[in-house]
């Protein structure tokens, strides 16, 4: 299992929009390309940046599955956010592996 990590840094003035913009259409539209088993939306309270601080994360079983969104879905969906909120934002975004815990 997999998590892909967005973290994104927004101007004050672009945040109220973008959260309803996140929660009413990217993360559904994310979540139907079918790639993903579960999804989170988190907001940092101790940034050290200026502007608020989002982290999307999805939950994806394959490097298969995660690599294909990338390929086939993400383009796309990421050309929409960076109309959107163009100059209004920074992403970072990571893929990381769950560690299994030991016995």
């Amino acid at each position: 299992m997999f998590l892909y990590n967005v973290t994104l840094i927004l101007e004050d003035s672009a945040a109220k929009e973008w959260l309803q913009w996140m929660q009413e259409t990217h993360i559904p539209q994310v979540m139907a390309t079918g790639m993903f088993v579960s999804n989170r939306l988190l907001k940092v309270v101790d940034s050290p940046n200026e502007g608020v601080t989002y982290c999307a994360q999805y939950v994806v079983d394959s490097l298969e599955n995660y690599n294909q969104y990338q390929e086939v879905y993400a383009p796309a969906l990421q050309a929409e956010l960076n109309e959107r909120y163009k100059n209004r934002f920074v992403a970072y975004r990571s893929l990381m592996e769950f560690v299994p815990p030991t016995a």
